[in-house]
């Protein structure tokens, strides 16, 4: 689906104008962002916030800008692991591989709640086993859907 066609859908549920209010922008500007951008030659549509963050992400290389949309949203990204065509069926490293990386979370919660207490340096230690863990059950998941499990034998 394209951005615009999200923005499209979106406006179903909150009017542009509320929108265009609330930004301070122009309500025209909020229609133009649901329309086909001017350079696919199809509409008049500018170029959308979709659009943009998109171009600020592949300019500045720094993941961190989509994680921090993903959190203010009350989630998590995950990258997607590059999925190689030729498929291997050997699951078992893969397995190995995810089993691991839960025992490295267990064991960082563990050693934190030694002493009934997590400090923050403790919680991030954790924070950070924790996202290692849904970003290789994740990549696991392809896996299985592309019967390629090569790519997960070691760690990233």
């Amino acid at each position: 689906m394209e951005s615009h066609e999200i923005l499209r859908d979106a406006f179903e549920k909150t009017s542009p104008k509320e929108i265009a209010s609330e930004l301070g922008i122009s309500l025209s500007l909020v229609y133009k962002w649901s329309q086909p951008p001017e350079e696919e030659g199809q509409g008049s549509g500018s170029k959308n916030p979709l659009d943009r963050t998109t171009e600020l992400i592949r300019l500045t290389r720094d993941g961190r800008i989509i994680q921090w949309l993903c959190q203010q949203s009350g989630g998590f990204f995950v990258k997607n692991p590059k999925v190689v065509n030729e498929g291997h069926r050997d699951v078992g490293p893969a397995t190995n591989a995810i089993i691991q990386q839960f025992a490295d979370l267990l064991e960082s919660i563990t050693t934190a709640a030694s002493d009934r207490a997590i400090s923050q340096e403790e919680a991030e230690r954790i924070r950070l086993r924790w996202d290692d863990l849904k970003t290789t059950t994740e990549g696991f998941v392809r896996a299985c859907e592309h019967g390629n499990f090569d790519q997960l034998t070691s760690k990233r």
